[in-house]
């Protein structure tokens, strides 16, 4: 675990949604040293959630988001998309200059997360996927007409601490959502595919499963930590009249590379769809 410095463990933080995403990014600050427990409120509804996190973690805990953000400097929104007007008209009347919103509701803009919130309002909007949940998300993250690169990077300091996070534009979110937001769904679908595969020539569930997610999780290391591109790593797997190369060509007469990148287009698309109404 990082030591967190005596200023980052100053850092006050409020939660806006104890949910499965809220919690991760509550456990990932914690465990990156960002800020402590102590330092921490989350604000959940429901008891049984709210309790389960303050064990969990020993964070403060309340069912008040108002109460919540006056006792922090950064506020995570971390609700659902249709829940975000009444949670940020809950937080608006203590909403200082002082305070920066870190909103990770898919779909909300950031002309609506401002226009919900006092006028100067500094606001910051998030794409993290559910890999967060294991501290291997990937997220996408642009700022409002009035952040500071400070406030860059302590969203980059927040979404880091469970997986990586890259600054955008924010017209870049919507392809953000339909690669890596959407993508771990494409990736289960490719594991369960190859466990199929393994089962049909012969393999016990069980094991072909193991198999087929060891080997996804392998060839992601090799392109993170060797810097070398994907065709190149193929390649080298890939060898002359051998059975590798049997198997991309299956593949390409699937449209694999096709198929994938209209999933990446369809989702994105959705995403332009869902976040103009």
């Amino acid at each position: 675990m990082t030591k967190a410095s005596s200023n980052n463990a100053s850092l006050a933080i409020a939660v806006i949604g104890g949910g499965k995403m809220g919690a991760a990014l509550v456990k990932g600050v914690i465990h990156a040293g960002v800020t402590t427990a102590k330092k921490i409120w989350v604000a959940e509804p429901a008891d049984v959630a709210r309790t389960a996190l303050a064990k969990d973690t020993g964070v403060n805990v309340t069912a008040d988001n108002a109460a919540a953000a006056k006792n922090a400097r950064v506020v995570i929104l971390a609700v659902k998309p249709d829940v975000v007007p009444a949670a940020l008209a809950q937080i608006k009347p203590v909403f200082t200059r002082e305070h920066v919103l870190l909103s990770i509701a898919a779909g909300v803009t950031l002309a609506k997360l401002e226009a919900a919130l006092p006028a100067g309002a500094r606001v910051i909007r998030a794409m993290p996927n559910t890999p967060a949940l294991v501290g291997a998300g990937a997220a996408g993250f642009a700022l409002g007409s009035t952040s500071t690169a400070a406030d860059a990077a302590l969203a980059q300091k927040i979404l880091g601490s469970v997986g990586v996070a890259f600054q955008l534009p924010e017209k870049l979110l919507d392809a953000v959502t339909g690669l890596s937001g959407s993508g771990p769904a494409y990736i289960y679908m490719v594991i369960e595919s190859l466990s199929d595969g393994g089962v049909a020539m012969g393999l016990p569930r069980d094991v072909a499963t193991r198999l087929a997610a060891q080997t996804v999780l392998g060839a992601a290391k090799m392109v993170l930590e060797t810097g070398l591109h994907p065709g190149v790593l193929k390649d080298q797997v890939t060898s002359p009249g051998g059975t590798t190369i049997e198997g991309i060509h299956a593949l390409e007469s699937g449209s694999l590379r096709a198929t994938f990148m209209r999933a990446v287009k369809a989702a994105t698309e959705k995403s332009k769809l869902l976040g103009s109404k």
